[in-house]
């Protein structure tokens, strides 16, 4: 199987999305941060993770990303699967043309077999398994830090007296008398 960066980083920020969302929605650059995996990066997976409906998107301040769909409910398969990562361990991507001429290689039906079963065991683990696991470990998801701004006074408008001439033509009858 060749699982590259892509499906690891989505099901890594989906355990992380799965860990703190019970707080609100959570944002991408924090994900980012936790994990070390590139905000323009993130952007693109959680794009297609909204498009095939395993995440939604809030706007705005206090915006960010949820699941869409209870974390027990999401198998690791249809997270990676989702990224256009494909479960595949076969030379030929599972179009029997291994040796280019419309023949199959030896070794075919093994990969396919291993293709198989190992869509089986991602689409058996499922999300909640893995956030499960992580709070064994001794994970505790930080409380959201909720930065609140003093609330200013009403400015109080004060009575402001001239003294000077309010015209150019005020100005030029008090300098002519002077």
């Amino acid at each position: 199987m060749r699982l590259t960066t892509k499906g690891r980083f989505a099901v890594t920020a989906m355990i992380d999305l799965g860990l703190r969302q019970s707080a609100g929605p959570v944002t991408l650059s924090a994900i980012s941060q936790r994990q070390q995996i590139s905000l323009s990066y993130l952007e693109q997976l959680f794009g297609k993770l909204r498009r095939k409906g395993l995440v939604e998107s809030t706007r705005g301040p206090g915006g960010g990303y949820m699941l869409s769909r209870a974390p027990q409910d999401i198998s690791v398969a249809e997270i990676i699967t989702s990224v256009d990562e494909p479960i595949d361990a076969t030379q030929c991507g599972g179009k029997e043309n291994c040796l280019g001429d419309g023949a199959r290689c030896m070794t075919h039906d093994l990969w396919a077999s291993l293709n198989a079963r190992m869509v089986e065991f991602l689409g058996s683990v499922h999300l909640q398994q893995l956030v499960d696991e992580q709070i064994a470990k001794g994970f505790e998801p930080q409380e959201a830090v909720v930065v609140k701004r003093p609330i200013s006074k009403m400015p109080q408008s004060k009575t402001i007296r001239v003294t000077g001439p309010n015209s150019v033509f005020a100005l030029g009858h008090a300098l002519s008398k002077s």
